[in-house]
């Protein structure tokens, strides 16, 4: 959301075009003197087609035909006429009947020579030699979000931004052409005002101060990065002061969210009845009796503690800021509240956010600058997807698995901590809302950033920068379970308990660089850059536990009067030393060569292995400035560019190549028969790690036409990284269980497509639209020497020792695993023997003993064919991989009326929905009282024989199957954003500049088949584990009104 109305300068250009179809004929019919011209390109003399022609002070008329010519009506032999174009400067031109009026004119700098941000510098779009994306921020900052990287989902094609799940305040997952490492980090870099930060920095920026944002995608483009440009650079450009008066500005949006979907439990009559099924000796006396039968149940209300527990939720945001200058002095001061309370009970988010930017002109060769930025963040309550000791621990257990209806003895439920049907033992379900309420789990985060800088102009074309930096992060995490809440309450062995976690971060970075521009004559350019960097990080955490606390009632200040039970202390460091040069040659603008080098050596390893080059090149032709086109009026750009190139991941621990020494208080050594502590291995190091590199391949196509009114880029790539920084698993000879090693490849291929077009574009009505589709096809080449597979288990449950996600040469990363469903066995399956059911010769076992499979139980395929279901009939039974994404936006404009609605869609995909697993009878371990998604009716009895679900008690063995792997795919209306804007007319009586009003909602509408409650959704998110669905936060849909204001 825009603090003021921005109108781009293509938007000026091009304001009255077509609007002929609106005036019509009748303008001719008012002259008497017909007057041509002939627009044309001011540089190549090309005529320009389809620009906007009328008498000046009056609408525009008519347009150039496809040969750049007009005739024009007037009331006299000459007249002053307006030609706008998109693309080209406006013209006012002083024209006459007695000739051919010439007019020509310039490309506007918004397209052709729009400023681009690249590593260390900046160019133009038109000479541009790497994939490189430009953020559309003005549609970005249209969603009513606090943090920008979910704006960002599905605005770029390649970059694929999600989060786990609907948790306020959580850091969303970026990943730009597919994942690189096995089981390192796949973020990318961001650069903030020339600051490289490895971590997120969605939740500690105000969208609103964004100025720009590249996306840097090939290696010749990120290679000037080197280590730290593997998974891709994103830039951002914040905003500055301006020459000129103080601007304010002001924006606020307040609205309400909801959960977008509730899961459809079963209702009393129906949980009563499935409650018998499971135990009828148990349950008749709990809710059949004193006349109550179970067709009694049909007329009962039950609890939907769905609605309890959810909520609608406030989300209020406010931005204010003071911006201008003078010649020789710039500033920006500016401040963001953000105010977010969470749809489930007792969480939320809140933020506040100060910022200070300034520049001055010491000398006009010299000019300093100071970038500061400060953020505390504050995020709270449940997380929902959090691991626990038991699934039954988790919110989202309790509030889908909580019973609808009191038992004949226990009626009233909402005000009971406990369900007293429930062994405490090794179930630990309590009263869901209470359980929210009761929760204290914040997460405290102080974030400063400052940077400074000073430039100086040695000679008019060699500068010398010197930058400095230095970052903060201090977190502190406090839990403190009393006894009403879910870890804390009575029944647990640790009673009321608690602790207290500190982790600080810290960073410096000094970089200096020299750029020298030559100036060559006949068109030739070229530009060098040569630099140095150091980087430093230091971290340091510490806390502790505390268990069994006396006195509650101090909450968090009296965990020391409990036990201590650990204090754990660490503080590591890791510096980076880098050289960077680069070279740009430019030749009007139809040959382009980009080379660069960066050499980085990194503390985290060995001296023989700690220093690694990056080199890449990227060579580019302007196929539309060649004189053989000149004849193609209707292409206005045309560019081919080719581009390779190394970089490099360094994105291990600090120590890695390290074995380490602990002093453990569960191990030691008896002296004298008392016990003493001793120092055990805890990790095996590896004095050969070495750098994990990427080699980037990249072949693009830049097309305009009719005057950039149609916009088309095209990129295929492959990129394939080696020496995978693997955590990788260990003989159990060796003592320990992983360790890091250079083992194995990963190999990703793709095709990004990108449409802009500006459809219509009149006095009164706009409409533009982007479109952008990005395929992408990861590839396992090799895994830990020569490994046949990599197999990936997900703690959630009761299924710990089975594996969901396998990794196999040749395959993507991770691919589901596991049994593929075949079924119910049915009657014909069996001989009955006596009042037994006999499984019959040559019907295979589903992985338990043939003596105890049932009629109803769930059937597994038998892939070998030796009538035993067991390991050898594993197999992959799915993908999570999406086979495309992208996003599609419209934006409309009448009059002072603007309309955005932005589509994000998804395809391909598949979701392992370990929630069907529990709530669909599937856990092992029989639940009393537990309630079961609405799915559940459908399921196998002896008068309704489904092939679909198992019978009560039939679920199997301990195993992952196709049954519960779903279609991830959808198509979301993502934002909608409809705003007016005051007449100027009207606000400049009341001084002010401008005022706008606007209504947005941001996830107004899903279309899919999954049926969980959302398709983005990925709870233990890894490049080995993604598309795991357990307990996830319920995603919101945000509906807002707004107003941006500016004086």
């Amino acid at each position: 959301m825009k603090l003021y109305l921005k109108t781009s300068q293509t938007m000026k250009m091009a304001i009255t075009l077509l609007l002929a179809l609106f005036v019509g004929a009748d303008a001719f019919a008012q002259g008497s003197y017909k007057i041509k011209g002939l627009v044309t390109d001011y540089e190549s003399g090309e005529p320009v087609i389809g620009a906007t022609v009328g008498l000046k002070g009056e609408r525009a008329t008519l347009f150039t035909d496809v040969n750049g010519e007009f005739i024009i009506s007037c009331p006299n032999t000459e007249a002053t006429v307006e030609i706008r174009s998109v693309g080209y400067e406006p013209v006012f031109a002083d024209i006459s009947s007695t000739k051919l009026n010439v007019i020509r004119m310039r490309q506007s700098a918004d397209v052709l020579n729009e400023v681009v941000v690249v590593g260390y510098g900046t160019t133009t779009r038109k000479d541009l030699t790497g994939s490189v994306a430009k953020v559309d921020v003005e549609d970005m900052q249209k969603a009513p979000v606090s943090n920008f990287e979910e704006a960002l989902a599905g605005r770029v094609a390649g970059v694929v931004s999600s989060s786990s799940d609907g948790q306020p305040g959580s850091d969303l997952n970026i990943v730009i052409r597919g994942n690189n490492s096995v089981t390192q980090s796949n973020t990318p870099l961001y650069v903030v005002d020339g600051f490289p930060l490895e971590t997120s920095v969605g939740n500690v920026l105000n969208p609103e101060e964004i100025e720009s944002m590249e996306i840097l995608k090939d290696a010749s483009a990120t290679a000037i990065y080197g280590a730290r440009g593997a998974n891709g650079v994103i830039l951002i450009t914040t905003k500055k002061g301006k020459i000129g008066r103080p601007v304010v500005s002001y924006n606020l949006y307040m609205g309400v969210q909801h959960a977008i979907k509730q899961q459809e439990m079963l209702d009393p009559y129906e949980f009563v009845r499935y409650q018998l099924d499971v135990n009828p000796s148990l349950y008749t006396s709990m809710y059949l009796g004193n006349e109550k039968t179970l067709d009694d149940y049909r007329n009962v209300k039950g609890i939907n503690w769905q609605d309890e527990v959810l909520r609608n939720a406030f989300v209020m945001n406010h931005n204010l800021s003071v911006r201008g200058g003078t010649e020789n002095t710039r500033y920006s001061i500016s401040g963001s509240v953000v105010h977010q309370d969470g749809v489930i009970t007792n969480s939320g988010f809140r933020k506040y956010q100060g910022r200070l930017n300034l520049e001055q002109n010491l000398h006009r060769k010299v000019k300093v600058g100071l970038n500061l930025n400060y953020t505390y963040t504050k995020k709270f309550g449940t997380i929902a997807a959090e691991q626990n000791t038991s699934p039954t621990a988790s919110i989202m257990y309790s509030m889908w698995g909580y019973r609808p209806v009191g038992t004949l003895w226990q009626d009233d439920l909402m005000d009971e901590l406990y369900d007293d049907t429930l062994d405490p033992t090794r179930d630990y379900r309590i009263n869901p809302i209470m359980a929210v309420k009761n929760e204290h789990n914040p997460m405290h985060t102080n974030t400063f950033i400052a940077n400074a800088f000073v430039q100086w102009k040695i000679l008019d074309n060699l500068v010398l920068r010197i930058s400095g930096g230095y970052n903060r992060i201090d977190q502190r995490r406090e839990i403190f379970n009393n006894s009403s809440s879910r870890l804390g309450n009575p029944r647990t062995n640790e009673k009321v308990n608690g602790s207290i976690t500190n982790w600080d971060r810290s960073n410096f970075l000094n970089e200096n660089t020299l750029t020298y521009d030559f100036k060559l004559k006949n068109g030739h350019k070229l530009k060098v850059l040569a630099g140095f960097t150091l980087q430093d990080n230091r971290y340091f955490s510490d806390g502790f536990t505390s268990i069994n606390v006396p006195n509650e009632e101090l909450g968090i200040a009296g965990l020391d009067e409990g036990t201590v039970t650990k204090a754990p202390v660490s503080r590591t460091s890791n510096s980076l030393m880098s050289f960077l040069a680069r070279a740009d040659y430019n030749y009007k603008s139809r040959y382009m060569l980009t080379v660069s080098y960066r050499a980085d050596g990194s503390s985290k390893f060995p001296k023989e292995n700690r220093w690694a080059s990056f080199p890449s090149a990227a060579l580019a032709w302007g196929f539309a400035q060649e004189n053989f086109l000149k004849n193609v009026t209707w292409l206005t750009q045309g560019k081919l560019r080719l581009g390779a190139g190394t970089t490099g991941n360094n994105r291990v621990t600090d120590y890695a190549s390290l074995t380490s020494l602990v002093i453990s208080p569960t191990s030691g050594y008896s002296v004298s028969n008392s016990p003493l502590k001793g120092v055990v291995p805890a990790s095996l190091g590896n004095s050969n790690l070495k750098w994990e590199t990427t080699v980037q391949y990249n072949i693009g196509l830049d097309l305009g036409f009719l005057n950039d009114r149609i916009q088309f880029t095209a990129d295929w790539y492959y990129k394939r990284t080696k020496d995978l920084l693997l955590n990788a698993t260990l003989a159990p000879s060796m003592g320990f269980l992983s360790a890091y090693k250079n083992v194995g490849s990963v190999s990703n291929t793709g095709i990004e497509l990108t449409l802009n077009t500006l459809n219509i574009q009149t006095h009164n009505f706009s409409w533009e639209s982007n479109f952008n589709i990005a395929f992408n096809r990861n590839k396992v080449i090799s895994l830990n020497e020569d490994e046949p597979s990599l197999a990936t288990r997900v703690t959630w449950g009761n299924f710990n020792n089975a594996y969901p996600y396998i990794a196999i040469p040749g395959q993507p990363i991770a691919m589901f695993y596991g049994y593929l469903f075949d079924g119910i066995y049915q009657y014909s399956d069996f001989n009955k023997v006596g009042d037994s059911y006999v499984l019959k010769p040559g019907i295979p076992n589903n992985g338990n003993d043939r003596a105890n499979i049932q009629p109803g139980d769930i059937r597994y395929r038998d892939i070998n064919g030796d009538g035993n279901v067991d390991s050898y009939d594993l197999t992959v039974i799915g993908n999570p991989n999406p086979k495309f994404t992208g996003g599609f936006t419209n934006n409309f404009r009448y009059r002072d009326f603007d309309l955005s609605v932005f589509l994000q869609f998804s395809y391909g995909g598949q979701i392992m929905n370990a929630n069907r697993i529990e709530f669909e009878g599937g856990d092992p371990t029989a639940r009393t009282s537990l309630n079961m998604f609405a799915s559940v009716k459908d399921r196998w009895t002896p008068e309704h024989p489904s092939n679909t679900l198992f019978r009560v008690g039939g679920q199997g063995p301990t195993a992952y199957s196709d049954r519960t792997v779903e279609d991830g795919s959808y198509l979301r209306l993502k934002t909608i954003t409809l705003g007016y804007t005051l007449p100027a007319s009207i606000t400049k009586r009341a001084g002010i500049s401008s005022l706008r009003f606007y209504a947005s909602a941001q996830n107004l509408l899903t279309w899919t088949k999954y049926s969980g409650l959302d398709p983005e959704v990925s709870t233990y998110n890894t490049a080995l584990t993604p598309s795991f669905d357990w307990s996830p936060y319920p995603r919101s849909k945000t509906m807002t009104l707004g107003l941006d204001i500016t004086f």
